[in-house]
């Protein structure tokens, strides 16, 4: 029997669900959507992630919608489909005579959408010329249009999408870096279908109640074992995917009640399945904020050792004016060796070393930059050992390694 999980939802998150037709009730997609709506009104870059198909093209619109600029215009770019010798003047518009066919002057997208939204579909698809010319927009507002020398600017909002895996394709050099953690400030990711459990046979019913509704044909409706075929079914080409194998057999089968061993004509044969009664709907922890939870969990971990060390130094202390430990005494493997410091000027034993409690104080950044040293270290340098033992994810480990110059 399949468990299915409740969770609370928000009159604005509800309202956007019923405005723009969303169907599904489970935490992942509820989450996403809570997220669009908080972000809303705060003027940040969002990077939309997602398999192709998952419907992330919704969330622009509901961060739009719930936006101060909302009355203003909203812009839909599907950055993979412009040719790359034609994107600039797409994206920043050019001047009359700038290259052959440009007959007259031309205003781009940015410049139309000012003061608007723009929501930039399949961004890893961008040249990389093209993205300078973005980062320079994110970063001033300013833009200069092809064959101009004229500094323009324009007050946009970028709400840009990808499946492409970013982490990935910035190691490849295919993505710049600078601009991915631009566009990315706010991440919000959209679970595919195989991971949405009782959503999918609610979408089934929608997609065939609307076909019915549209072409004015009895609708159909599903037996036992087509729903446990919809269910086990992993759905590469997720909601698209779902939609099309429901018209196909609501053409063919209408007013009957469809088995699965008719839907399955409609599915590629050798696709692998999934065990739907094993499907137990969790929220992710693969945004931002959680992966660096996670990690900051390990750092408190760090410093409430140090807090213990400080203590019982506290103590030593208070018996005496200075506590002397020896040289060869045993000391905390996670003890960063620039807060124990040697005193050579008391007249003492020259194999001892003095610790002051004052001294061991540490940063946060500086222990995340201890412990994934020392992880890299355990691991011989490499890095999806070292993001499975720091339990992050190896695009986190990755930027990390970059800021802290661990390379």
């Amino acid at each position: 029997m399949q468990i299915t999980q409740q969770t609370q939802i928000s009159p604005e998150a509800q309202q956007a669900k019923l405005r723009l037709g969303i169907i599904g009730n489970t935490p992942m997609l509820i989450e996403a959507v809570q997220r669009a709506i908080t972000v809303a009104p705060i003027d940040l870059a969002v990077l939309v992630t997602g398999e192709s198909g998952t419907g992330k093209e919704f969330f622009p619109q509901i961060i739009h919608q719930f936006s101060a600029r909302k009355h203003s215009k909203y812009i839909a770019v599907n950055c993979g489909a412009i040719p790359e010798g034609t994107i600039d003047s797409e994206l920043f518009g050019h001047e009359k005579g700038s290259f052959t066919g440009a007959v007259s002057d031309r205003k781009g997208y940015f410049e139309e959408a000012n003061g608007g939204t723009i929501f930039l579909d399949e961004v890893a698809e961008l040249p990389l010329t093209t993205q300078a010319r973005l980062l320079r927009v994110l970063e001033t507002g300013e833009f200069l249009k092809v064959g101009s020398s004229t500094v323009q600017k324009t007050n946009i909002r970028v709400v840009a999408a990808t499946n492409v895996d970013m982490a990935q394709a910035v190691a490849d050099g295919r993505f710049r870096e600078d601009l991915y953690y631009r566009l990315s400030t706010v991440q919000i990711t959209i679970p595919p279908l195989r991971e949405r459990g009782g959503d999918i046979t609610l979408l089934a019913r929608k997609f065939a109640s609307d076909f019915a509704e549209r072409y004015r044909m009895p609708q159909i409706t599903f037996s036992e074992d087509a729903r446990h075929l919809l269910l086990s079914y992993r759905w590469p080409g997720n909601v698209r995917q779902l939609k099309n194998a429901v018209e196909q057999a609501a053409l063919f089968c209408a007013g009957q009640e469809v088995p699965a061993s008719e839907l399955s004509k409609y599915l590629p044969a050798d696709a692998p399945r999934i065990d739907p009664g094993a499907y137990s709907p969790t929220i992710r922890s693969n945004t931002y904020e959680r992966e660096r939870e996670m990690l900051f969990n390990l750092i408190f971990r760090l410093q409430r050792e140090l807090d213990e060390l400080r203590k019982r130094v506290d103590e030593h202390q208070a018996e005496k004016p200075k506590r002397h430990l020896p040289v060869d005494a045993p000391m905390p493997d996670d003890l960063p060796k620039s807060l124990v410091k040697v005193d050579h000027k008391e007249e003492s034993d020259p194999n001892v070393m003095d610790v002051d409690a004052s001294e061991m104080t540490i940063t946060l950044e500086d222990s995340e930059r201890e412990a994934i040293r020392r992880s890299l270290l355990r691991n011989d340098g490499r890095r999806a050992l070292t993001a499975k033992e720091l339990n992050i994810s190896e695009r986190t480990l990755y930027r990390k390694i970059k800021e802290y110059g661990l390379d």
